[in-house]
């Protein structure tokens, strides 16, 4: 069904827009109208004029039996990315992260339960998930996620986790709330979260939280690996004390970015 607001102020319009842009997936790049309809509870006349609407603003174009998503949409994404600055801050990091253990590196943040994948610097390796900027999974499945949840007090961390998630993977392992609420007390304590298959086979990867000048967590970087290669004891004791310097190095260039003043020029 397509979203519907409480408020006065809500576009619905816009929210249909958008839910026809999530509409298209890595497994279905390319939808018919029908399927576009069907996907979002539109109505076909509304899917059509929606996307008829996005094809003239370039957000989509016409394919063979439908409807494609054009590069154009990526601008929605990075735009958000450069404005926080992250990615400018980061880059230099995760690159010297990634030379020194050859293994990809990663920054996500919180969307409801989910983390969703904001800058990634990948090494050629098969791995089991494809991850990509906007890739979502479920945060308490993954090391991203749990350093983030872990610096939420309980009432937010409930709230959160109510969210349904829309990764569409179900994770091999889910804690009950008890075992759930322990680990990441133990991830708070510590400054750092480790999972080991537990997203899924074959994937083990250490994560260490970012944070802003006030010392909020505000996302999660991550060394990720195959569960085959590379053993928890090189993961910890190599890759683990770089990941932590440079989580902190990012987080202290992000600190000092936010004290630059911003100088809006006149149009």
């Amino acid at each position: 069904m397509p979203r519907t607001g409480t408020g006065p102020d809500f576009i619905e319009a816009l929210a249909r827009g958008l839910e026809v842009i999530t509409a298209f997936q890595a497994s279905q790049p390319v939808l018919s109208l029908t399927e576009v309809a069907s996907a979002t509870g539109l109505a076909r006349p509304t899917a059509r004029r929606i996307l008829l609407t996005l094809t003239e603003l370039g957000y989509v174009r016409p394919a063979e039996g439908g409807f494609a998503l054009t590069p154009r949409v990526l601008e929605l994404g990075v735009a958000y990315v450069r404005s926080m600055g992250l990615w400018d801050v980061a880059r230099p990091h995760m690159e010297r992260l990634v030379a020194h253990t050859n293994e990809s590196c990663s920054i996500a943040q919180l969307d409801g339960s989910d983390i969703v994948y904001v800058a990634r610097v990948a090494v050629p390796k098969i791995v089991s998930l494809a991850v990509q900027i906007g890739t979502r999974f479920p945060a308490a499945a993954t090391s991203l996620g749990k350093v983030q949840l872990a610096a939420l007090t309980p009432a937010e961390l409930d709230r959160v986790l109510a969210e349904p998630s829309r990764s569409g993977l179900v994770p091999r392992r889910t804690l009950d709330p008890a075992e759930r609420d322990a680990e990441l007390r133990e991830v708070r304590a510590r400054g750092w979260a480790l999972t080991d298959e537990e997203l899924t086979l074959g994937i083990r990867s250490v994560a260490a939280p970012l944070r802003d000048g006030s010392g909020r967590v505000i996302a999660g970087i991550n060394v990720n690996t195959h569960a085959a290669e590379t053993g928890i004891d090189h993961l910890l004791e190599h890759h683990l004390p770089m990941l932590l310097q440079v989580a902190g190095d990012i987080s202290g260039d992000f600190a000092r970015l936010e004290t630059v003043p911003h100088i809006t020029r006149p149009a």
